[in-house]
């Protein structure tokens, strides 16, 4: 069950039960979980209670609801949100916004990216920028969304040495994101990525696993020099209190092999 089911005016009672139902708790879970009572939480879904900021925070926070839908959870119940949400382009955030410019800088001649919630590309060191030539100039319009270009028959996928591997891989993180946070866009996104047809000769009976298997799923980008082999990794604000931040996520690409590592140093600005 996902949360695109919501009403427009959603209740607290209702927003509660769709979350614990999200996550797959009975009341006597969630109830146990918050220590407090089945019958008091009983009431709170069913509006025969209204509960205080503080206790809808709390519960909030037993089921790991995200920043943005504990805003909206708070304002269900009549109280002011108490998380900002703020452009990167805001004074306040400075401070986060170079540490990304760091992150990426500093990792290159590898490329990293960053992305919201919805894998929109927000921004990219120039080791990224150099790798996605080829793509259909209308996915490299703002704003790019990286798993669409990823897998678009005209976007980055026929350049995939291990093109069923990796969209595999990617189906199964962001059907794992819809799960967690029942977000329709990426619900809608997941549908659109699972629709396209595979690039041209790319047989499924034919796929191979890389020497990775088991143990990790490297990205393999066929290029005019040879194929480059990646591993990621992902970087999260540890503290966030602003839902943009707390939205964000930083990609890093690390050589898979001594061959790629080479190549990239020597294609290196």
């Amino acid at each position: 069950m996902t949360l695109s089911a919501q009403t427009d005016a959603p209740t607290v009672g209702g927003l509660l039960r769709q979350w614990r139902q999200q996550r797959r708790m009975s009341q006597l879970d969630l109830a146990c979980e918050a220590d407090i009572s089945t019958r008091h939480l009983s009431f709170v879904e069913t509006g025969r209670a209204q509960p205080s900021r503080e206790m809808l925070l709390h519960l909030a926070e037993q089921l790991a609801m995200p920043l943005r839908e504990r805003n909206r959870l708070l304002m269900a119940g009549g109280y002011a949100p108490v998380f900002a949400e703020r452009s990167l382009d805001d004074p306040a955030m400075s401070a986060a916004r170079q540490a990304i410019d760091r992150v990426l800088a500093g990792h290159e001649p590898y490329p990293a990216l960053a992305v919201d919630r919805h894998w929109t590309l927000v921004a990219a060191n120039r080791a990224l920028e150099s790798l996605m030539g080829g793509a259909d100039p209308g996915l490299l319009k703002a704003p790019v969304n990286v798993l669409r270009l990823s897998l678009h028959p005209a976007g980055l996928a026929p350049r995939i040495a291990n093109y069923w591997e990796w969209r595999a891989h990617i189906l199964s993180r962001l059907r794992r994101q819809v799960e967690v946070s029942g977000d329709p866009v990426l619900a809608g996104l997941l549908d659109e990525l699972h629709d396209y047809a595979a690039p041209k000769g790319q047989d499924h009976g034919a796929a191979v696993p890389s020497s990775h298997a088991g143990v990790i799923v490297p990205f393999e980008l066929i290029t005019d020099g040879g194929i480059l082999s990646f591993i990621s990794t992902t970087t999260i604000f540890g503290t966030p209190t602003d839902v943009t931040l707390s939205e964000l996520a930083l990609e890093a690409f690390f050589p898979a092999d001594q061959v790629t590592a080479d190549r990239l140093r020597r294609l290196a600005p």
